[in-house]
């Protein structure tokens, strides 16, 4: 999984400054927030000179998903004391949420262990190549045009498709990926967050009419 987050920190670190972020401010967001989707609408955004509340409240609405994400994993988690549980949240993305459902389902013990170790490498990993994309933007001009953000699909799409297993999932990944594409041209990436209530629309509506009595 380190082959599609290193390019997506390395593309994170080469757009930082064409956005208007000094170095400083880029490494600490990666280091703070550590939300790859989110700190590349934060770029978009300040690119487009938004103002702050639309990038807090854009940037908010898109991570709702980790709410999602912790609440999957309050179970198989729930072995451990709070302050535990509360610092592997800081470590808590798509790869290493798709990282611990694997170990889950292979029945990896014990998990948080397994997903303090995830989480350590990829955010090393994520920081680690911040910086190098930070110091190649400075040295190598148009970098950031070289096609590297394909990574992020590759990754995304390798994080994804394993994991649509039932009806519902496919619904949401299939209309919120329809709702995406055909919002595309909106502002402030609005169709990026309309992809993500229509995706969750669909798996609520789908899973409540799989549940239903026939």
């Amino acid at each position: 999984m380190q082959l599609g987050v290193a390019p997506f920190g390395l593309i994170f670190g080469t757009l930082a400054a064409p956005s208007g972020l000094p170095p400083w401010a880029a490494l600490a967001m990666s280091l703070c927030v550590y939300a790859g989707s989110a700190q590349f609408l934060a770029l978009t955004l300040l690119a487009a000179s938004a103002s702050w509340p639309v990038i807090v409240l854009t940037t908010l609405v898109v991570n709702v998903r980790h709410a999602l994400y912790s609440a999957t994993l309050q179970g198989p988690l729930a072995y451990l004391p709070f302050w535990r549980r509360a610092g592997l949240a800081y470590f808590l993305t798509d790869e290493t949420f798709a990282a611990v459902q694997g170990g889950i389902n292979q029945q990896i013990a014990p998990i948080g262990a397994y997903m303090l170790g995830s989480g350590v490498c990829n955010g090393g990993t994520w920081l680690l190549f911040t910086a190098i994309g930070i110091g190649l933007g400075q040295a190598i001009p148009e970098i950031q045009h070289w096609g590297l953000e394909f990574a992020m699909v590759a990754t995304f799409t390798g994080i994804v498709v394993p994991m649509l297993v039932s009806r519902a999932q496919i619904c949401a990944a299939l209309l919120a990926g329809l709702t995406a594409l055909l919002c595309n041209g909106l502002p402030y990436k609005l169709g990026l967050l309309l992809a993500v209530f229509a995706g969750v629309s669909a798996g609520l509506y789908a899973d409540r009419w799989v549940s239903q009595p026939r």
